[in-house]
């Protein structure tokens, strides 16, 4: 939790900052798959706990297995159709669309799928850290079961 200013704050300088759509940078951890963009950190523009921005997913693409190691994360579902997997081996799924909240826990092993062939998929994840810190992505060890998986996935969107 943040303190209360003991000292009188100055809001006009130390209040609400817009971050433009065209000032978000791709300067953040890159898992396979998506382009991620950060608008809101401690290193960018002097957020103490948030990290907030964007992920762009192409038509029928999938993810690299992640884990955001002890963050919770929220991603909210702006445009198009996610399929999430998650779990020890990928093996749960659910789908998602516009205007769709999911919340990720911490350390959960998880994928996101473009679920379109057509349009793209684009979300806003946003993690509260406790610190100023850039969330951490952490590949997953690829399972016999995740290649299995992915190989039926891909087989039953061409066979549509």
């Amino acid at each position: 939790m943040l303190d209360k200013p003991t000292a009188k704050v100055n809001w006009k300088t130390n209040g609400i900052k817009v971050v433009k759509a065209g000032s978000r940078s791709c300067d953040t951890p890159d898992t396979k798959g998506m382009n991620r963009q950060v608008a809101i950190s401690g290193g960018r523009n002097g957020s103490q706990r948030l990290w907030a921005g964007t992920n762009h997913i192409k038509p029928g693409e999938l993810t690299g297995p992640h884990h955001h190691g002890e963050l919770e994360s929220v991603i909210y579902i702006i445009s198009g159709h996610a399929l999430m997997r998650w779990g020890e081996r990928l093996e749960y799924i659910t789908k998602a669309g516009p205007g769709d909240f999911l919340l990720v826990p911490a350390w959960m092993p998880h994928q996101e799928l473009n679920a379109s062939e057509t349009e793209d998929l684009r979300v806003s994840p946003q993690w509260d850290g406790g610190s100023s810190r850039q969330p951490g992505y952490r590949s997953c060890q690829r399972s016999r079961v995740d290649y299995v998986l992915r190989s039926r996935y891909k087989r039953n969107r061409t066979q549509g």
